[in-house]
């Protein structure tokens, strides 16, 4: 009965947000109608969390009557992942992404009461649009309510590489945050139909860039570090055109976050601000087409049926194509806004905008090029890592380079000599740290120490922003520590995002260019030497879980200082599927790792095994941590708060986050 109640549920939420957005579109200059919309978009999300909540509780009771819980659940799995699979395929993960469309929406409507009332009914109407959209798509072409008579006694079972934590966290998180774009794009439509686009709408638009880009960064990192260590490749970033389906909504937002600081504080940049906020949810949505048209085979995708695909398509052009179409129509009426100096903290955010941009383009080239020549001619090519990488890390290098300068400059118009003088220091630093690691890593001829040299500018010049602001050298210590923690929450926002990527930036050097890696053949009792690290493998050991068996090999590990550690790698076999998955082990020594992996067993009774050392690989993540408690840190100051921003009194002084 309560699947029954759920597809009624999303049924009645696809009908109120139908009507809630041809209502809204069409009286949206009545106030009473805003407070309707409010009370619709509540009435939405609740719908749809009623038909969520019914998928969960036939996953987690077994109930194989429901079609989907028959093709991916089994009875024996554990029960975080029967609530995991509800996510784990195209229909339940389609009820997710709705699910949180609608809460955006809901929150909007709940957070939003300070917004004139023209502004939220047309923000509601392009959300309920959006639903409407989404909802129906699912309700008639990937319905996730479906019976099966008889009931099945057993299901199909989980795909075994998704039976992980890490499923439990990554689509969640990476769907809020491509979803969370939505209110910008929403923002972004109400201001090009009502012409109302000033810094109080910059104010707005903000902290929702800020709540999505903060969700997807998490999201990104938990998908690549569950990528390194569940599919037991080693590595941890492909350039997969899923993966970069995701970093592209990352890198626009990124540019949409700097751009809408320049709107707010300066007025300016209006209409690149507006330009933002729609590609930056159109790339979202065109994630979500290549995830689930099956244009793309992946670990990553869903759906292979072509009918989806057409249909997504089809809302992917209705979407972008009537959005670009009204930036074109109105955008030349819209005032440009204020002007400044090219030397200045505007124009060091635009400069940082075009090299992002310039690396958008650049990913999106290499990831739809192949598609495109094989749709329209049939040939088949492969754009693999080695374009990206030159591309990509070509394009980043400048930005790195003029990223700590931005923060240093005065709005409207600054001194470059001067701020070089005050970074001085941080580029003495950062020059010391990469010889030294030259250095002691062998001085051997690459590219690793400029990356490393880049690495550390970035995380020294975020550091010497906070030091500068709180005057040490030039006061006394206790006066310039009691400047530090009096700063604005703001300030410390800036300047951890920064010395985040920086962080990241030394991760990913380190761990690409000084990694060790051995493949060999070992019986028990023999042991290999890694990174200095002696590795003896024990044995393999018969092991039966809750729904797999499992060759267990065993390992130890005798580090460099002496330390003894006994890893567990696993070779596992899904009962009910009878797929195989590798589980790696993986053993962390400050912030390096040391990944072991166990291959085929042969035919003279040798099991392969594959061993990575990572030098400081740890760091990729950390810093991706850090940029996103950056981030929230910002959101905890109330003038950036969701529902909170209303113009200050008197000057604003305040540094902005990720500046």
């Amino acid at each position: 009965m309560s699947i029954e109640l759920g597809h009624f549920a999303l049924v009645l939420a696809f009908a109120i947000a139908a009507v809630s957005a041809i209502v809204g579109l069409a009286f949206w200059r009545r106030e009473a109608v805003a407070g309707y919309l409010q009370q619709g978009a509540v009435l939405q999300f609740l719908l749809v969390a009623a038909a969520f909540g019914a998928l969960i509780q036939a996953f987690v009771v077994s109930d194989f009557s429901l079609k989907l819980a028959f093709e991916h659940a089994n009875a024996a799995q554990p029960l975080l992942y029967k609530i995991t699979a509800v996510w784990g395929n195209h229909e339940g993960s389609m009820v997710l992404w709705v699910l949180i469309l609608v809460l955006m929406g809901a929150g909007v409507a709940a957070f939003g009461r300070n917004l004139p009332k023209d502004l939220m009914t047309l923000v509601l109407s392009v959300q309920s649009l959006l639903a409407a959209a989404f909802l129906g798509f699912t309700l008639f072409t990937s319905n996730p309510f479906l019976r099966l008579a008889p009931a099945p006694f057993a299901g199909q079972d989980l795909n075994p590489v998704l039976q992980d934590i890490g499923l439990a966290v990554h689509p969640p998180l990476l769907y809020t945050g491509y979803v969370g774009f939505s209110v910008c794009f929403s923002f972004a439509i109400a201001a090009l139909i009502s012409g109302r686009i000033d810094a109080a709408w910059a104010r707005w638009v903000r902290p929702w860039t800020l709540v999505s880009w903060c969700f997807l960064t998490l999201g990104i990192a938990m998908g690549s570090y569950w990528a390194y260590y569940e599919l037991g490749w080693g590595g941890w970033w492909f350039w997969d055109p899923v993966e970069n389906a995701s970093f592209m909504p990352w890198l626009a937002g990124t540019a949409l976050l700097h751009s809408a600081l320049v709107m707010e504080k300066r007025n300016a940049l209006k209409i690149w601000t507006i330009f933002l906020a729609i590609i930056t949810f159109s790339l979202s949505l065109l994630g979500t087409f290549m995830v689930r048209s099956g244009i793309l085979t992946s670990v990553h995708t869903f759906a292979s049926d072509p009918t989806r695909g057409m249909v997504i398509l089809a809302l992917l052009a209705a979407f972008i194509g009537g959005a670009f179409s009204l930036f074109a129509f109105r955008a030349s009426s819209l005032r440009a806004g204020g002007l400044f100096s090219p030397i200045s903290r505007e124009g060091a955010l635009i400069l940082n905008n075009l090299f992002l941009m310039a690396a958008l383009v650049a990913v999106l080239v290499g990831t739809l090029y192949p598609l495109l020549l094989d749709a329209l001619v049939g040939e088949t090519i492969s754009v693999g890592a080695p374009f990206f990488n030159l591309t990509f890390g070509a394009i980043m290098a400048p930005l790195l380079i003029v990223l700590p300068f931005g923060p240093f400059l005065a709005w409207k118009r600054g001194d470059l000599i001067a701020v070089t003088q005050r970074l001085a220091g941080a580029a003495g630093l950062a020059l010391f740290a990469a010889i030294l690691c030259f250095a002691l890593t062998g001085a051997s001829v690459s590219l690793a120490p400029l990356g490393l040299l880049l690495g550390f500018w970035v995380s020294f010049g975020a550091l010497a922003e906070l030091i500068d602001r709180a005057k040490f050298f030039r006061t006394d210590i206790v006066t310039s520590f009691r400047r530090l923690f009096g700063l604005p929450r703001t300030a410390w926002s800036t300047a951890l995002a920064h010395f985040g990527l920086g962080i990241s930036v030394i991760g990913i050097v380190a761990g690409s260019a000084w990694q060790s890696e051995l493949i060999t053949t070992m019986t028990p009792g023999q042991g290999v030497v890694i990174a200095d690290h002696q590795v003896t493998f024990e044995g393999i050991e018969h092991v039966e879980g809750p729904n797999f068996v499992s060759d267990t090999g065993k390992f130890s590990v005798r580090a460099p200082g002496g330390e003894l550690r006994t890893p567990e790698a696993e070779r596992r076999v899904y009962v009910q599927s009878g797929q195989p998955t590798t589980e790696a082990a993986i053993e962390t020594y400050g912030f390096s790792q040391l990944y072991l992996q166990l291959g085929e067993p042969q035919t003279d009774g040798k099991s392969v095994v594959r061993l990575w050392y990572k030098p400081y690989v740890t760091l990729i993540w950390l810093g991706c941590l850090v940029m996103a408690g950056a981030g929230f840190l910002s959101l905890s100051y109330r003038r950036l708060r969701i529902g909170a921003p209303q113009p200050a009194r008197g000057k604003l002084t305040d540094q902005a986050p990720a500046e």
